[in-house]
């Protein structure tokens, strides 16, 4: 038996289109509005800030690189929260997007955690300027010196002109030795004399090695010091203040002038020595 037929055709699709075409057309081209002047305003006050923290930062003590670095990422979130908010508009779930948002940063977080650690490193070691482009440090078990440092690496180079490139990370994390902050470093030389040296004659000997010294601090007074008594020679230490950037050079005189006035006052300068004894006498050989 057959059924009467039923209309398949909703009664809003046979309704005429002009009559819901013209009221979506208008609020899409409400919204699209709405969001174009909304990124437009976000883009403004993006680059507003910028240049404001880029004027508030512009000090002597504040690395340039520091400075465009905050900049550049007040100006990101600026932009990023303007475009989570825009696709609220357009009926995004705001919290959707802000979960796979997070979940996402997390996952990049822990692919470049190291990139992160170099990042978060190169940011204290240009806010806190332990050292500076030019100066001389140990860092990273390298002695050299600082050419650039930017947010994930410093870079070194060494005495014999070779350029290290060490990651920020490892910078941060060990001990920090900066050998050119201050402008007079103090020169250091151990010397042993022989064992029948008279002491007075060798300490007045080694004292005007000392001010024989043009590049000396002439405010810092010589110390001539005993230090040891060693296994072949009396250990003295001769200590100098020196303007920190002529320091090998003026370690260098120091030394040639602690050799020839110990020559001058005919004090010997012992090399080592071993004696030997043997428990049973060594047999004679025969004669011939």
């Amino acid at each position: 038996m057959l059924q009467p037929a039923i209309a398949s055709t909703p009664p809003s699709a046979a309704s005429d289109p002009q009559e819901w075409l013209g009221p979506v057309v208008f609020a899409w081209a409400g919204k699209v509005l709405a969001v174009l002047m909304v990124m437009a305003v976000a883009w403004f006050l993006a680059g507003w800030m910028r240049r404001a923290i880029g004027r508030v930062l512009d000090r002597p003590y504040v690395d340039r690189t520091l400075s465009r670095f905050l900049g550049n990422l007040s100006r990101w979130v600026v932009l990023i929260v303007a475009l989570v908010g825009c696709l609220g508009v357009f009926g995004f779930n705001i919290t959707s997007v802000a979960t796979v948002l997070g979940a996402a940063g997390l996952a990049v977080g822990l692919a470049l955690q190291g990139s992160l650690s170099n990042l978060a490193a190169g940011v204290m070691l240009l806010l806190l300027r332990p050292f500076k482009v030019g100066d001389v440090v140990s860092v990273g078990g390298q002695l050299g010196r600082v050419d650039d440092v930017d947010l994930f690496q410093t870079k070194v180079d060494t005495g014999d002109n070779r350029r290290l490139i060490l990651p920020n990370a490892s910078v941060f994390s060990g001990v920090i030795e900066n050998l050119t902050h201050h402008p007079w470093r103090r020169c250091d030389v151990p010397i042993g004399v022989a064992y029948g040296s008279d002491l007075t004659a060798t300490r007045a000997a080694l004292h005007r090695a000392g001010e024989r010294l043009g590049q000396r601090q002439p405010d810092k007074a010589i110390e001539v010091l005993l230090d040891a008594l060693g296994d072949s020679s009396v250990n003295w230490l001769v200590r100098v203040w020196v303007p920190t950037a002529d320091f090998a050079a003026a370690k260098d005189a120091l030394i040639e002038a602690l050799v020839h006035e110990l020559d001058a006052a005919g004090i010997a300068i012992p090399f080592p020595q071993l004696d030997v004894w043997f428990k049973n006498p060594l047999p004679t050989p025969p004669s011939r």
